[in-house]
């Protein structure tokens, strides 16, 4: 293993060597790759386009990085910025010098990366249903066929783009090694297209999200006490990222492993509160549901909404309070994203139309 690893560095080095230049643009591309993201800025554009697309979204998401947990735990990946420091591979004389980042000092396990992961998971979501829609029926004539397969060359040419800038910016900051990357890229894709083959996902009750969320937040508990019971510590990389970040500031709480599952789980709670709840039938379900104005006025407000929501902080200086909080603020974004938001645009709307015939 250490010989992969080695090869790794040689590759993070070449890249930061012979493409410094550009480390404010790879930086933006691993911002953009981040899976907070897909809460943000892609799940409330496609809810509002499609909310089949938009629930499978979060579903993949939340499993996906539920996964890459599991996976983390059990594959014990070193990171690049702490394994040069403590490998017996090179000589005292011999370590290579690696640049780290204000977003390199990730706390977590290295293998697989989680920010390749999501992206592809997402991504492959996005560009499969996009397909979907855009699809001629047999009937259609055979430019409509061209001009489909160009459009699916196209977008497949996207999707890899992306995914492999991903990769390049997280190899890049030193946060991953190749191999991690590559491995979270087509463990995304799997899961993703595993949904597709779960239509039951669309029209689950609350009971469903519940008993869900339950058995993922057991499953992690125990896995970790299995571990502590083994006498290996799960939290074992976060020591090692706050012995060797270059800066102390750059340790963040909300990258530790139970930082994401708290995340993900209250998305996916605050999800089936939303599709589930009386607001969500009267405004989405409405007559107003279809309009693409009332659409047009979900996604503009949704968006702004979220950019500012952004901004609010949580308090690190209490882990559990952390996790409580963090927990709470995910689960009111699809909440906001699904029923509040709409409701009130479907009452403006409704207020409106009231005005005209008055």
């Amino acid at each position: 293993m250490d010989f992969v690893y080695s090869f790794g560095v040689q590759v993070i080095q070449y890249l930061q060597n012979n493409y410094w230049q550009y480390h404010d643009f790879i930086d933006f591309v691993s911002v953009v790759g981040d899976p907070r993201n897909i809460f943000s800025v892609y799940f409330p554009l496609w809810f509002h386009l499609s909310h089949n697309v938009g629930t499978k979204m979060i579903w993949v998401a939340v499993i996906g990085d539920w996964f890459n947990l599991i996976f983390k735990w059990i594959l014990f990946g070193h990171r690049p910025y702490w394994w040069v420091q403590e490998t017996p591979f090179y000589h005292n004389d011999s370590k290579p010098h690696l640049d780290q980042f204000h977003i390199t000092c990730e706390t977590g396990p290295g293998s697989p990366s989680g920010h390749a992961m999501g992206s592809s998971c997402v991504w492959y979501v996005m560009i499969t249903s996009a397909l979907n829609f855009a699809r001629p029926s047999r009937a259609s004539s055979v430019r409509s066929f061209q001009r489909f397969c160009l459009l699916r060359s196209f977008l497949w040419i996207t999707f890899w783009f992306i995914q492999i800038s991903v990769c390049i910016s997280r190899v890049f900051i030193a946060t991953h090694f190749p191999h991690q990357v590559i491995l979270g890229v087509f463990t995304g894709m799997l899961i993703a297209e595993a949904f597709d083959h779960i239509p039951s996902v669309y029209n689950a009750s609350l009971k469903v999200y519940l008993q869900t969320n339950i058995f993922l937040f057991s499953f992690a508990v125990c896995f970790y006490l299995l571990f502590k019971l083994l006498d290996i510590d799960p939290m074992w990389s976060v020591s090692k990222a706050k012995k060797w970040c270059a800066n102390p500031d750059w340790i963040h709480l909300d990258t530790t492993p139970f930082a994401g599952l708290v995340r993900n789980l209250g998305a996916l709670f605050g999800l089936g509160l939303a599709v589930n709840s009386e607001m969500f039938v009267q405004s989405c379900k409405g007559k107003n549901g279809c309009k693409s104005m009332f659409k047009l006025m979900c996604v503009t407000a949704t968006l702004t909404f979220l950019q500012l929501y952004n901004f609010i902080k949580m308090p690190t200086h209490t882990e559990a309070l952390f996790y409580i909080l963090s927990f709470c603020k995910s689960a009111s974004v699809p909440l906001g994203v699904v029923a509040v938001i709409p409701y009130c645009v479907n009452l403006l709307i409704r207020e409106h139309e009231e005005r005209k015939l008055a």
